[in-house]
């Protein structure tokens, strides 16, 4: 949620005054969409990717206004605590070799963002949760001091009306209270945005749904938090229960967490929109002076300032953006699952599998999304964020059998999705090399069973057995996760385990 908020207190009006502008925005969108207003296909791809801050030792260093004013740059920016950045990426066509000028320009500028934090004695890491969080580090004075946190936090809190609890089982058990959303700021993502045609939309949404699970299986990142193994990516129950304005009693009655994957396919952007309004309370009712309806009468393109803010405070996984530019409405489909990291290579991997692989299935004679039930999608995405590497997914049979069977999720990624990944490139135009080496990445992290999460968990494990304490363990794993990121090679080339101390004489 990038928007400018200032903090301050809301009353009943105030709400009031709220829900009515964003029916307007929806009538707006609803003229907007009636009227073909939206911008022609320009095949515009666009990244960003939250960061975490460490020292030398390895632990959360809470510094990110030091290192943003020593970075001095737009593309990079505050996110919810102290201890993460976000770097954003001007939008790209998708085409040509893409993904090598993408991966060149995010090295010189994590580089030249990394050697910044240095004069603060901290350095930059890309990774899904940092491992050596602990609670004491996510409480509400480590948040940035930013107006829109401090009322989100706020609001958020004030919805839930009571502590936030954490109960996420997995290899380990974890349980915990908080009293604001910090922990929420453990979770650090890529986030991908593709801009689509209205009448694209649904089909790449469908589409980004039904491959969510196969993108956390092959790219999970995220297997600690504070100091206890649990699921192989951790951030989406960790995100859900930070962020959740239910308590129990809601819970019970089923009423739907702010942090959702959603519950069916979908025929139009409109709808995704429209279930923001219908199902999620406004934690933000700052109105804007815009009359949308006026400025769609007049011929211009409205902000939809309103709709746009309430839908940032819904975090789905695969999230619909409203956006205007150059005086032009436009659509987004903005991919939230995968978590930052490891590397550059990796990262930008990951994005050729989704880009591609969307491409592919949103054209597909007999798309997936009619072959399976939503409830299998969802399904999935929860067993790979449990197991990673090693999940187990349902996916429709091919051939005369048909119906939905289960399979292993890197039989399925290398004998499926990447050839599906590799034609949806092609359709994009991205040269062969591009597509052969990034979808090569994925097919080697496929063939060796490795992924960030496994690299974590077999380092992790491999100190304990040198008889380092749990927490040492968990520092020395994130101390050698940076090295070998800043060398720049793919995680399934790292070599397990830590460097063997050097004899002394």
């Amino acid at each position: 949620m990038g928007e400018k908020v200032v903090a301050g207190s809301f009353d009943l009006s105030d709400r009031h005054r709220y829900r009515d502008k964003l029916r307007q925005c929806l009538t707006g969108l609803e003229r907007l969409l009636a009227e073909e207003r939206f911008d022609r296909p320009q095949n515009l791809m666009g990244l960003e990717i939250e960061l975490n801050l460490v020292g030398s030792d390895g632990m959360p260093k809470m510094l990110n206004a030091q290192v943003l004013e020593r970075i001095a740059s737009r593309d990079f920016q505050t996110e919810l605590a102290m201890f993460n950045l976000e770097v954003n990426i001007a939008p790209h066509r998708l085409g040509g070799r893409v993904f090598d000028r993408l991966a060149e320009e995010l090295r010189t500028s994590l580089a030249y963002a990394d050697r910044k934090a240095g004069e603060v004695d901290a350095g930059i890491v890309m990774i899904g949760i940092l491992p050596t969080l602990d609670r004491d580090d996510v409480i509400s004075a480590n948040l940035s001091d930013v107006d829109r946190y401090t009322l989100l936090n706020d609001q958020i809190v004030a919805a839930r009306g009571e502590d936030f609890r954490l109960d996420i089982e997995g290899v380990e058990h974890l349980t915990c209270t908080h009293r604001s959303i910090a922990p929420e700021a453990a979770c650090t993502s890529v986030q991908l945005h593709l801009q689509v045609t209205p009448g694209r939309f649904a089909d790449v949404w469908n589409a980004a749904q039904a491959v969510a699970a196969a993108q956390v299986a092959v790219g999970a990142n995220s297997p600690f938090l504070f100091g206890r193994e649990l699921w192989r990516e951790s951030r989406p129950p960790l995100f859900q229960q930070a962020t959740d304005t239910r308590p129990p009693e809601l819970q019970a009655q089923g009423v739907r967490p702010r942090t959702w994957f959603g519950e069916r396919w979908i025929s139009s952007a409109r709808e995704l929109f429209e279930e923001n309004l219908r199902y999620f309370p406004a934690l933000l009712p700052i109105c804007d002076d815009e009359d949308p309806l006026k400025v769609i009468e007049a011929g211009g393109a409205p902000k939809l300032a309103e709709l746009v803010l309430h839908n940032g405070t819904v975090y789905r996984w695969n999230r619909p953006v409203y956006d205007v530019a150059d005086g032009v409405p436009h659509l987004r489909v903005e991919n939230r699952v995968l978590p930052a990291g490891p590397t550059v290579t990796d990262v930008l991997a990951n994005a050729a599998f989704y880009y591609g692989l969307v491409r592919a299935l949103a054209e597909e004679a007999r798309p997936v999304w009619t072959r399976m039930p939503f409830e299998t999608a969802a399904a999935n995405f929860d067993a790979a964020c449990r197991h990673g590497i090693d999940a187990r997914l349902a996916w429709p049979r091919r051939g005369r059998l048909g119906g939905v069977g289960e399979v292993d999720a890197v039989t399925l990624v290398r004998d499926e999705l990447l050839p599906l990944a590799a034609a949806g490139l092609d359709a994009w135009g991205v040269e062969p090399a591009d597509r052969d080496f990034y979808l090569g990445v994925i097919e080697e992290r496929c063939r060796r069973r490795v992924n960030g999460a496994q690299w974590q968990v077999a380092t992790f494990h491999r100190a304990l057995e040198r008889g380092l304490s749990r927490e040492a363990a968990l520092a020395a794993t994130t101390r050698r996760y940076r090295e070998l990121t800043h060398r720049g090679e793919p995680v399934h080339t790292w070599p397990v385990g830590l460097p063997e101390p050097v004899p002394l004489g």
